[in-house]
């Protein structure tokens, strides 16, 4: 089931050492076997310990299911790593066409296929877990089985996580193009989404931050492991001197994604957890085997990035490499092992009675905060991971990048670093601040965040023209692979990035989304469900950022309009704005009646007369960014102006007044014919 490599793939690749080329032949065979033994000992004693497949006392689904769940669920986490992890590093370190290329999309058409049978295994296994009913071949298991998949959320999570895994598996193996496998890459790590709904985060308190917390944790943790997996295979395969260089590339993933994974691992921990006194109990117990896991795979990356990789070369370090690899792999096994088990095993104080909840508890997992006085505004956090990463990832490579400029001599306007850092703080503080924390309470808070999002945080961003620094910043790669560099030009080159930053598509969707959002169920979506609450802040950010980029953006596009027309559509996007203002402070009822209106919240204004605030701030405080982008198109017009008449005056300099003489040549021309036509 591993693909081989062809005649002329073994021609081409290196004569090395006796003992180099076994140690990498033999941990191709036996890496993946590492894992999966060393994951399977430490589910089984994780669930040993933990109790996770203790019979139950009352509707006992028997030992296979307490058993069999978790070793699928096992199965769908390694395969799923195989799956996502190939796809990324096949589009970070090789060239489309290669080989190395081919053998990545290979396996992870192969894990595809291996994970569609274990997603479909732990559905089915759900489903007993769930009736705790025997198998039949009568009907009226099939009508439970196919109401549980269909009607019930579980059901249809796995239903869904199997169709898309029958879908990979033949996308994976007919796909061989750049383009095409980056939309399989990202419909994989799609797929990878809803189990993070799984396990006990909904059934914990701060439900949303539990759920993106696994979410991210299970997306980072597929791409580390599936790139390690990946390497062990397409090793021999790779050409001469290729091996560091696709080494130091997958290092640099790792290194990402195990930031992600600590980070988003801690939270979702002191979730579960509760406090320190809960280490002491068995999920405390798998939880620390996770972080020494953790840690020791951290190490392992450090140590052979930075002492190893680079003599790769030498016999010694490259049996010393291998050796290290599959230590690695044997950790990742017992922090696989030691996630499924945790699955399966019941937080601290999760069969004590749960109290009673408030409507607000029940529709939002948190209690109403206290009234928001003037120091809640620096003092309130309602952290969102998701966008805590993308503002800490904006600000440390956009300083990376000015950094490398300036060490070989290149300047970087100051006042762009500024603007672009102040845009990322700002993002920070509205998606993880008090803005976060009170918007699904109070509609103008949820209005203040929108107009922040999609007018004041992009008129900070585009100034720093970011894909101008990276355009300059990263290396280009010579050897046909795309790296950072690579991926972003052909993103702002290619034919979706064309139409979207087309003047008036952007902004007909600044617009009209504003509309679209508010008057449809969009709205009700993102309150209801987090992943729409994500939806939502991107969407609003895109659109805002695409929109103000079209106007008084650096960063090149392909079509701008000219400088009165800027100021037309700007003037008719203000219009349309106001109006969308008015039109929510005149309307008699109360928007998602069923969820601003049964929060129970006890200060403040009525919902309604809240709701009018909103408005209120879609009219007028929403107008403020608008009125200084119209500020800068002028101050950008007058200086486009002054520049021209600047070249014209050099040039007159230069070669004389030529348009000028011309004209004045004309004339003469004329006067000398009148005259001859005088006489």
């Amino acid at each position: 089931m591993i693909p081989t490599a062809t005649p002329r793939a073994a021609s081409v690749a290196p004569r090395e050492a006796s003992g180099r080329g076994a140690s990498a032949s033999a941990l191709r065979v036996a890496g993946p076997v590492i894992l999966v033994v060393v994951a399977l000992a430490a589910l089984v004693w994780g669930l040993a310990f933990g109790g996770g497949a203790a019979p139950l006392l009352l509707a006992d689904p028997g030992p296979v299911v307490r058993w069999g769940l978790p070793v699928a669920t096992l199965a769908v986490n390694l395969t799923a790593a195989g799956m996502a992890g190939s796809l990324v590093l096949a589009l970070w370190a090789f060239r489309a066409g290669d080989r190395a290329f081919e053998v990545a999309l290979d396996t992870a058409s192969i894990s595809a296929a291996l994970f569609t049978l274990a997603a479909a295994a732990t559905g089915f296994l759900t489903f007993l877990n769930t009736i705790t009913a025997a198998p039949s071949a009568d009907a009226v298991f099939g009508q439970q089985l196919g109401r549980f998949l269909v009607e019930v959320e579980l059901g249809r999570t796995w239903l869904i996580t199997t169709i898309a895994g029958a879908v990979l598996t033949v996308l994976t193996f007919a796909v061989r193009s750049w383009t095409a496998t980056l939309l399989v890459t990202l419909l994989a790590l799609a797929a990878l989404v809803p189990m993070g709904t799984q396990g006990h985060s909904g059934e914990e308190a701060n439900h949303d931050s539990a759920v993106v917390a696994l979410v991210l944790h299970i997306l980072a943790a597929a791409v580390w492991l599936g790139g390690l997996l990946l390497l062990v295979i397409v090793r021999p395969v790779l050409e001469r001197g290729a091996l560091a260089r696709v080494m130091l590339r997958y290092s640099s993933i790792a290194l990402v994604a195990f930031v992600i994974v600590a980070i988003t691992g801690t939270v979702r921990a002191s979730i579960g957890l509760g406090g320190w006194e809960a280490l002491a109990s068995p999920y405390g117990a798998l939880v620390l085997v996770k972080v020494v896991a953790l840690l020791a795979m951290g190490a392992l990356g450090a140590w052979y990035r930075t002492r190893l990789i680079a003599r790769l070369g030498d016999e010694a370090t490259s049996r010393r490499f291998w050796g290290l690899i599959a230590l690695e792999l044997a950790f990742m096994g017992v922090a696989s092992g030691a996630a499924a088990a945790l699955a399966r095993t019941p937080p601290p104080g999760s069969d004590a009675i749960p109290p009673l909840q408030s409507p607000a508890e029940i529709l939002t997992g948190a209690a109403v905060p206290p009234e928001l006085d003037f120091a809640g505004w620096f003092t309130t956090w309602d952290i969102d991971l998701v966008w805590l990463f993308v503002a800490a990832a904006g600000i440390f490579f956009y300083l990376a990048g000015v950094a490398r400029l300036r060490k070989r001599g290149d300047s970087w306007p100051l006042h762009r670093t500024i603007l672009w850092v102040a845009g990322m703080l700002l993002l920070f503080w509205v998606t993880c601040g008090p803005i976060n924390a009170y918007q699904d309470y109070l509609f103008s808070m949820h209005m203040v965040g929108h107009m922040l999002l999609t007018m004041a945080i992009p008129l900070l961003l585009v100034p720093g023209a970011p894909v101008t620094l990276a355009a300059r910043a990263i290396r280009k790669r010579d050897d046909g692979t795309r790296g950072g560099r690579e991926w972003i030009l052909w993103a702002v080159h290619s034919p979706v990035a064309r139409i979207l930053t087309n003047p008036y598509v952007a902004a007909g969707l600044f617009i009209g989304s504003l509309w679209l959002f508010y008057y449809t169920d969009l709205f009700r979506w993102s309150l209801y469900d987090h992943l729409g609450h994500e939806w939502m802040t991107a969407h609003f950010l895109l659109t805002g950022y695409l929109f103000v980029l079209s106007l008084i953006g650096i960063d090149p596009v392909p079509y701008r309009l000219s400088w009165p027309m800027r100021l037309l559509v700007l003037i008719g996007i203000m219009a349309m704005h106001a109006f969308f203002g008015i039109a929510i402070m005149m309307q008699s009822g109360l928007m998602v009646a069923e969820w601003f209106g049964a929060m129970g919240r006890t200060w403040g204004v009525s919902p309604l007369a809240d709701q009018y605030v909103g408005g209120g701030v879609a009219w007028s405080v929403g107008e403020i960014p608008t009125l200084i982008l119209a500020i800068a198109v002028a101050i950008q017009w007058s200086r486009s102006d002054e520049r021209m008449q600047r070249r014209r005056d050099r040039q007159v300099d230069r070669a004389g007044d030529i348009e000028l003489d011309e004209y004045n040549a004309r004339l003469a021309a004329m006067a000398e014919r009148d005259a001859r036509a005088a006489r």
